[in-house]
């Protein structure tokens, strides 16, 4: 009896103490201050440069991205040569090849209807040639990593990012699509839409330092990993990894924002630290800018891993569990009796009102060889432009989609 009234008590103790929580704001969530935020590096040689500027918001804020277009944005050399970037979409703003001379500084100039903003200048810090990407296959799926080095032992210090791309199929394969009142067969070489192509682009800071090794040489750095049922191995992936030299300081910039945006969140993880930007407003010299500017060379590569070689149980999670094919006569005979019903006008035909329109897959053909109907199913199951592009990227190697 002791035991139950003590087992009693905690019980009221613990519902006092969850009763009694109160909801709480931080007062950062209410701040009204929304703060320039420069992504990109000044690409010093023939490849384009991509500057994205965007406005901090609110944490209680639906929206995430806050793209700020409109503004003026230039590189500008030591000796005074202005580089004009071209406004892009959704506050991203390019040049082509620079070609810069490596033996000055540049910053980057950006000025908004309101403000001027100034990098500091900084010098060239090309990337040395990635010398491989390699992968692993483990139990929880494939590891990829990165290998690089700088004979000359300057670099020291390394920062990549990656786009990943993958070929996808939909559950079914339609040889044929609605036309007005008919159905018609589908060119499945100008207008298939059962293989699509997906891409997606890294999401965490990845660093790497040499600087407290002999020789400046980076082996299996860890870059990313695709787990064993992702849709990404169905059948064939690729990865373009990018790789950038930093200065010192730029690696403790971005080390500083990995800890204090992937780090937190235990009891024995690193502490929030501030950021510090080489990149500052010159009309309000207090405001706090969210970025790190570095001017360089990039080195990239690609590579492709096919499902093939993968265990045979790594079987993709479906995508599609709930897709179903159903079958459409063209004369459909209720069991209630009347006239025929052409099911197809009913479920494909957009043009005739059709609830929930089908895309039609194959056709129904008779013991006579005649077309009597087709199957069809969701666009979710058919289309596989809803999910990706049926565009090949250029890089990819050419596949025959007629006779997969």
């Amino acid at each position: 009896m002791r035991f139950c009234f003590k087992y009693i008590a905690c019980f009221i103790f613990i519902t006092g103490v969850v009763s009694c929580r109160k909801p709480y704001s931080p007062p950062a969530i209410a701040l009204s201050g929304s703060y320039l935020v420069v992504e990109g590096v000044i690409n010093s040689g023939a490849d384009t440069t991509l500057i994205k500027l965007s406005k901090t918001v609110k944490l209680s804020s639906t929206v995430t991205i806050n793209p700020l277009p409109g503004a003026a944005v230039a590189v500008v050399s030591d000796q005074g040569a202005v580089y004009p970037l071209t406004e892009a979409a959704n506050g991203s703003y390019i040049s082509p090849g620079l070609n810069l001379d490596n033996s000055r500084t540049y910053r980057l100039s950006i000025k908004t209807s309101t403000e001027q903003y100034l990098s500091d200048f900084v010098a060239v810090e090309n990337a040395p040639p990635i010398d491989s990407v390699t992968y692993t296959v483990q139990s929880d799926g494939v590891r990829i990593f990165a290998n690089t080095h700088d004979p000359k032992n300057n670099t020291r210090y390394y920062r990549w990012d990656f786009t990943e791309t993958w070929i996808f199929h939909s559950s079914f394969q339609s040889s044929w699509k609605s036309n007005g009142d008919t159905v018609v067969m589908r060119n499945r070489t100008t207008d298939q839409i059962y293989y699509c192509w997906k891409s997606d682009t890294s999401s965490t800071i990845l660093l790497g330092s040499s600087a407290k090794l002999a020789a400046d040489v980076i082996s299996n750095a860890p870059i990313t990993s695709v787990a064993p049922h992702s849709e990404k191995l169905t059948e064939e992936y690729s990865i373009l990894l990018r790789q950038y030299a930093l200065t010192g300081a730029a690696y403790t910039f971005w080390q500083n924002l990995k800890t204090n945006t992937e780090q937190l969140g235990g009891i024995f993880d690193a502490q929030p630290s501030s950021i510090s930007s080489n990149i500052h407003s010159v009309t309000n010299p207090s405001e706090p800018v969210i970025g790190y500017l570095s001017v360089g060379g990039v080195s990239s590569q690609r590579i492709f891993i096919s499902s093939y070689p993968l265990p045979i149980f790594w079987t993709p999670t479906p995508i599609y569990s709930d897709c179903l094919l159903e079958f459409y006569l063209l004369a459909y005979y209720p069991q209630q009796g009347g006239g025929p019903i052409n099911q197809e006008n009913e479920f494909f035909n957009v043009n005739k009102g059709a609830i929930d329109p089908q895309i039609p897959v194959q056709a129904i053909v008779d013991p006579a060889g005649d077309v009597i109907g087709h199957t069809g199913s969701s666009p979710e199951c058919v289309d596989c432009t809803l999910r990706g592009t049926n565009v090949q990227p250029s890089f990819w190697k050419v596949i025959n989609t007629t006779s997969r």
